[in-house]
Order: structure tokens, then sequence, then C-alpha cells
């Protein structure tokens, strides 16, 4: 079976013993299932495998920026590069918050009832857009990489990488070591991605286990209209303007973004998918390094579909659920609200909420009312990163065909870039530890 195979099964067997779990209330809180299986192995599994994916993000994002920088050839297209990514991802994440608001106002009106039993969250100011822009520069280079400000460190990675072009010759040396570090950190990620079925078993299972039938019952029109405007812009939008732009096949971008998908399904977290993603379009589809290292994690900062569609469709429930009249205007004020609170945000689970009381103080909804959905947020998390995980590679692979940085023969390709068996070439390993050896002699 291959990886992705072997990861949908996973998430199969996960949900059903979720579902198990759940149904026969073996996950009751203080019972050994609760507490050593649900709060214990599947929560390890799944937390240190996220935390392996994170782990990997800055080493990664950087090298391979720099490395990306350094190969492009002609440094005007890294702002071509720019302007067109950043206008797709905006233009994305406008349609799909104006589809989102759309439907749901159709729908929702009918079935919404009055609120009672909200629980509590604290909102949240959303930041001055001059502040947005000004913590693009990084004013501590340690603290951006410590912390992992995504806009900051591919500022400073595309400012160090077009120094090292500066440098000429002097930087041969060290642009070598950075491709062998870019070749390494991929390996790396092959290495995590081999462990994934088990983890993606744990991560599905706890979810189910701890979310249940009930809740689902009680927020189904919510549930159904979100889902649905979701995979209206997945597979409606987001395939048209991928066929529009670029002419490369739908139905084969689909079976090579599958990995990427349940990763991101499974995480939560486009950030946490970056390496997933990024091996996705370089070696699957055939973007040029060049391009991807650009607009994967920049995309994985900025765009943000999924959790776009998520305020459109929350912002029209809860006003219907307190009785308030929002108007043309306030749905305009959440769209644009929408699309500039997308960029700077970190790309980490639950951010969507954190975004949603910013739009909601500025359309004067109760933020109170987030409250109503916190329970079924983590489910709808997870389909909605899937999203914006797809957004990123067709962005990716639009900009990369307009700048003629795609290989089709390996985008045409079914077998490219499957992850295989790891092994290590024995060759190699008596190579490199001779190196060690003269090295060490010397």
């Amino acid at each position: 079976m291959t990886l992705t195979r072997k990861v949908l099964v996973a998430m199969g067997l996960g949900i059903i013993v979720g579902l198990i779990i759940n149904l026969s209330g073996l996950n009751a809180e203080g019972g050994f299932t609760h507490d050593y299986i649900v709060g214990g192995l599947f929560y390890i599994v799944g937390k240190m495998f996220i935390t392996a994916l994170k782990m990997l993000v800055v080493p990664l994002v950087f090298f391979s920026l720099i490395s990306g920088v350094l190969g492009i050839g002609d440094i005007r297209k890294l702002g071509s590069v720019g302007l067109k990514s950043f206008g797709l991802y905006m233009l994305t994440t406008a349609i799909a918050i104006a589809t989102a608001i759309g439907l749901a106002a159709v729908v929702i009106p009918f079935f919404a009832t009055p609120a009672a039993n909200v629980e509590a969250f604290t909102g949240k100011e959303a930041p001055p857009i001059s502040d947005v822009l000004i913590n693009i520069v990084p004013d501590n280079v340690i603290q951006a990489f410590a912390s992992g400000n995504m806009l900051q460190i591919i500022f400073f990675s595309i400012l160090l990488g077009i120094s090292m072009l500066m440098a000429g010759q002097k930087a041969k040396s060290i642009a070598e070591g950075i491709e062998v570090m870019n070749e390494a950190m991929m390996n790396m990620v092959n290495i995590i991605m081999s462990v994934a079925p088990y983890a993606v078993f744990a991560l599905l299972a706890k979810a189910v286990s701890e979310l249940g039938f009930d809740l689902l019952t009680q927020l189904a029109v919510y549930v159904v209209v979100l889902i649905t405007a979701l995979m209206f812009h997945l597979f409606g939008t987001l395939m048209f303007l991928l066929k529009i732009f670029s002419r490369l096949s739908i139905g084969t971008f689909l079976t090579k973004i599958r990995d990427a998908q349940v990763f991101a399904f499974s995480t939560a977290s486009s950030n946490a998918t970056i390496p997933v993603t990024l091996r996705t379009v370089t070696k699957r589809m055939g973007v040029d390094n060049s391009v991807a290292s650009f607009t994967v994690p920049f995309g994985a900062t900025i765009n943000m579909d999924g959790t776009a569609i998520m305020q459109g469709v929350s912002t029209v429930f809860i006003a219907n659920i307190y009785g308030v009249e929002l108007g043309i205007s306030g749905y305009l004020t959440v769209i644009l609200m929408s699309v500039l609170a997308s960029i700077g945000t970190a790309g980490v689970p639950g951010v969507g909420l954190i975004m949603l009381s910013m739009v909601f103080v500025q359309v004067g909804l109760p933020v109170e009312g987030i409250g109503l959905i916190l329970g079924v947020d983590r489910l709808l998390d997870m389909v909605r990163t899937s999203v914006n995980v797809t957004g990123d590679a067709v962005v990716t692979c639009i900009v990369a065909k307009s700048e003629k940085e795609i290989d089709l023969e390996t985008f045409a390709n079914e077998n490219a870039g499957i992850v295989e068996e790891l092994e290590i070439d024995d060759a190699s390993e008596e190579a490199l530890a001779q190196v060690v050896h003269n090295t060490e002699k010397k």
C-alpha cells in the first residue's frame, strides 16, 4: 500500500474507534480509557507527530527559501512571484467569504433558534494594519526563528538570499551547503511521514471520541452549511481558478494533493503541514523550488480561505441567533475584515476563533456567541485547514505555470515523488563515514 492509502485507512479506523469509545460511554471522565487511552496514548502519539512536523517548519522554510532565491536566475522574478501570489491569495479569500455569506444568508435564517447556555469566550481586538506591516520586518531574527513568525522568517530569508547573490562567487560554498541542507530537510520530511498512519489514527480517534453525535445534532445546520461552503470552494472555486489560469489537469492535481490534505485535516494546522505541502508541490507536481519555497510558507501565513468561510457562515449564524440585522454594509465589513485579518495570522489550530472575535467586535455582534460553536470547531478546523492547504497548492501551481517554473512531465506522472520505503544507500553511508574519518585525521 502507498503511504496515502495507509493514512486513509488509518483515518477510517480512527473515526470508527473514536465513535465506539464515545457511543459506548468509555470516555467518561476519570475512567481508564479517558485517562490512559484517549488522554494518554492517543494524545501523546498525536502530539508528538504534530510537534515533529512543526520542528521542521522553520529550518525547512529557511533553507528552501534561500535555495529558491539563489536558484531563481533573475531576481526580478521574485517580485513577480510575490505580487502574483499575494493577489491570488487575497482574491481567493475574498471569493471564499462572499460565497459563504451568500449561502449562509439563504439557508440559515430558516433554521436558526434563540441562543441558550452560551459558553463564555474571550474576544480580541484586531491589530491595526500598520502594526501588521511593520511587524513583517524582524527586530530580532533569533526571536523570529524561535517563535516561528513566518512573515519575518520569509523576509529575512529572502533578504539573506539576495545578499548572497550580491556576494557572488564568495558565497559559492555556503550556497552548496544550503542546497545540501535543503535536501536533508526533505529527507527528514520523508522520515516523519513514514509514521503518519499511526499518528493520524491517534489524532482522529481522540477527536471523534471527544466530540460525539449529540453536539453535532444540535449544530447540524451550522455544520452542514459550513462544510457545504468549504467543499464548494475547494472543488468549485479553486479548481475553476486552477483550470482557467494554468490549464493543468484538475484530476491529477486532486490526486496528488491528497497527502497534504490528509495531513492538514489531521493536524488542523497550515504551518505544521508546510513540510508536506512543500514536498507535494515540488516532488509530486514538479513545481520548481524557486517558486514553491516562497508561495507555500507565504500561503500558510496569509491564505485563510477555509477560515474566511467559517467567519462568513458563523457571522450569519450568530446574527440570526441573536436577532441582529447586519445589512449590506455589515456583510461588506465582514468581508473586508476577514481578508485583512488573514494577513499575518498564524496558521495554528484554533486561530480562526480569535479572528472571528475580531470580526464580531467590528460588526457589533456579541463575542459570547462564539461559545455556541466552540464544541464543533475542532472538527471544522480540520476541514477548513485542508481547504487552506489546497488553496496554497493551487496558487503555487498557477504562479509556477505563469513563470514557466513547473515540470509538466512530473506533474503528469502519477508515480512522481511517491514516498518509497526508507533506506540508506550502503555506498553513500561508507563514503560519508570516510569523509568524517579523513577530516578527523587532518
